[in-house]
């Protein structure tokens, strides 16, 4: 599977277990190749090597449009967050950590 998130946003380990009923893992750079067809940091949910389930987290529906590599290091693309789950076939989850603003943050 391939989970797109806000890239100001992290992996939630329980909320993530809750969804899926497992632990999420990272891969390794080689393995992230071989089933992606894309090297780490240019990672998409676009022309992938393999067929994989996408999922969508929930940060991305804050932001007008998002810039998600396009399976280069050196390359990305603009898109409506939502029009990125529908062209891949994504299912939005909620996996990510709570965001608090910078504003609360300074005044904690």
């Amino acid at each position: 599977m391939i989970v797109v998130m806000a890239g100001t946003s992290r992996l939630d380990n329980k909320k993530f277990r809750s969804r899926f009923g497992t632990k999420p893992r990272m891969l390794g750079g080689e393995e992230v190749v071989e089933i992606t067809g894309h090297p780490v940091g240019g990672v998409c949910p676009f022309g992938l090597a393999s067929p994989l389930s996408v999922y969508c987290d929930i940060s991305l529906k804050r932001f007008d449009e998002v810039v998600p590599a396009a399976g280069a290091t050196n390359s990305a693309v603009r898109i409506d967050p939502v029009q990125l789950a529908e062209l891949t076939g994504a299912v939005w989850i909620d996996v990510a950590q709570d965001v608090v603003a910078a504003s609360e943050i300074s005044s904690l």
